[in-house]
């Protein structure tokens, strides 16, 4: 497992901190999704960490305890399409300002996991690189945005079994680009993104 990295609670005590985070940037295909999380200052979990570095059951557990237990949370998709429209980091940032305004409480200061964010109602903000693994909010963060988009990625391969979302969760695997080039796109998947293998095949 590694060392266990301790996150911290806040980044100035007293104030109401949201810590924002997405997932799904990379896919070919589903929505990326964004969510926001404000904690109290004590909350802690030995589990809580970059979700990426969780295995699926601890991020499905720390799920449960984090609606249980947040101040405000909300999770947020932006889809395919609007994806293509705006690109992908335009997308994960309008993501992050849909889940922000969704919170129930409003934060005097947003913690935004990676580089690059947009002001959204004159609210305070700090980037910090590889912020799921520093903050606990934005670890939380990560963890919510994860889950849900896996989950939905997994029903959605209901209707699409040949793409093997379930697994992959759109993620440019051999086995979906496969099924791309055999069985072409879907309406979720998103026409920006295109491996340079396929383009023979689809253009």
């Amino acid at each position: 497992m590694g060392k266990k990295s301790e996150l911290l609670s806040c980044h100035i005590p007293g104030q109401t901190e949201a810590g924002c985070d997405e997932a799904g940037r990379g896919p070919l295909a589903g929505p990326v999704y964004a969510a926001a999380v404000i904690l109290p200052e004590d909350f802690r979990h030995p589990l809580l960490n970059d979700s990426k570095k969780m295995s699926e059951k601890a991020r499905n557990t720390l799920r449960e305890i984090i609606e249980k237990e947040a101040t405000a949370w909300s999770v947020q998709a932006v889809s395919a399409e609007e994806i293509d429209r705006m690109n992908i980091l335009n997308a994960s940032i309008e993501g992050m300002h849909r889940a922000i305004r969704a919170l129930s409480v409003k934060p005097e200061f947003i913690l935004v996991d990676g580089n690059r964010f947009k002001s959204v109602d004159n609210i305070p903000y700090l980037c910090v690189v590889k912020g799921d693994g520093k903050y606990a909010s934005i670890a939380a963060a990560s963890v919510l945005a994860k889950t849900y988009r896996d989950e939905f990625m997994r029903k959605l391969s209901s209707e699409y079994p040949e793409y093997g979302w379930d697994r992959n969760m759109g993620y440019p695997t051999r086995e979906h680009i496969e099924a791309i080039a055999r069985f072409g796109y879907t309406p979720w998947h998103r026409r920006s993104f295109h491996p340079k293998q396929l383009e023979k095949t689809l253009f």
